[in-house]
């Protein structure tokens, strides 16, 4: 409700921004007749409540109605740019992973050394520095100085001129960048909350059990820390689904992706209400599937909370 609220409170709407455009027209009925036609036509004659009620019943019934900005079926519109997010968010998830557990892991298992001193500077700056500047340093760098890569977008100017594995290469040189700016300012936290919690394990009466067994250190750490740091860690990895989807609309604008966050932000500029509404729909069922996600992977993890 308050993001409908704001969409139709904002200064750019696009029923205003329609009846202008077709009031100038040859012949064309004045501003205030165009307004108060349209006005109809959208939904938008009603009061804020009025019409976010209209859209709930819509909704619930699975009709979200066409985009305004796009001019097509918002269901529609949501099938073709997905897999762009997608692909980022999935490739961005495994990285993360990849990077920021055996990292917080190694920073934990040297505690106080140079090691750990430096994995948390690193993880300390992907945390504190925007988005922004992290997408503007490797485009100064790699597009600008060196010339690998281009500034923007998801194809290059001779993209249809490629074989089909060409093509293939031309998008993932597009997606180096973005996927290197996700990866970037989302490790940190990850990274700091395995060490935190690694600490904590490693401190427990269990693993002083284990060496005193004289059990090896790679068991110990691989075996006995690291299954119990993972219960915690969980939670993060569940909660990371929206919020990569989230994130992305920022980087996939920096870098003109057209993806769902790209689309969305063009559509919340546009003051396309179908469209941002369908937009903040999906990251509400992004954050029950996170949940979701996250309770089957304590029963992965815990057999303490497994049913039955």
């Amino acid at each position: 409700m308050v993001i409908y609220g704001i969409m139709r409170c904002i200064p750019t709407s696009f029923v205003e921004k329609m009846a202008r455009e077709k009031s100038t027209l040859p012949g064309g009925k004045s501003y205030t007749e165009w307004l108060a036609e349209l006005n109809a036509i959208y939904k938008m004659d009603s009061n804020i409540i009025e019409g976010f009620f209209t859209w709930i019943g819509s909704a619930i019934k699975g009709e979200f109605g066409e985009s305004w900005q796009y001019n097509v079926p918002v269901v529609a519109k949501f099938k073709v740019v997905i897999w762009d997010s997608f692909y980022l968010a999935f490739i961005t998830l495994i990285l993360r992973v990849v990077i920021s557990i055996p990292l917080g892991i190694l920073s934990a298992r040297k505690q106080y050394s140079k090691t750990d001193y430096a994995i948390t500077v690193f993880a300390l700056i992907g945390i504190s520095l925007p988005t922004f500047f992290f997408a503007t340093v490797l485009k100064l760098i790699f597009s600008i100085q060196l010339g690998w890569l281009d500034l923007y977008g998801k194809v290059g100017r001779f993209y249809e001129q490629l074989s089909p594995m060409g093509q293939f290469w031309d998008v993932a040189k597009h997606f180096i960048m973005p996927i290197l700016t996700l990866t970037l300012v989302n490790v940190g936290d990850l990274m700091r909350y395995t060490r935190t919690n690694m600490l904590e394990v490693l401190n427990s009466d269990f693993i002083r059990t284990a060496r005193a067994k004289g059990l090896p250190e790679k068991t110990v750490i691989n075996k006995h820390a690291f299954r119990n740091t993972l219960i915690p860690i969980v939670t993060i990895i569940g909660g990371t689904l929206p919020s990569l989807f989230g994130g992305a609309l920022i980087t996939e604008t920096l870098f003109q992706i057209p993806g769902i966050g790209y689309t969305s932000y063009q559509a919340m500029v546009g003051g396309d209400i179908p469209f941002t509404m369908f937009y903040m729909l999906f990251m509400a069922i992004l954050t029950l599937m996170g949940t979701l996600i996250a309770d089957i992977l304590y029963a992965m993890v815990d057999p303490r909370v497994r049913i039955g």
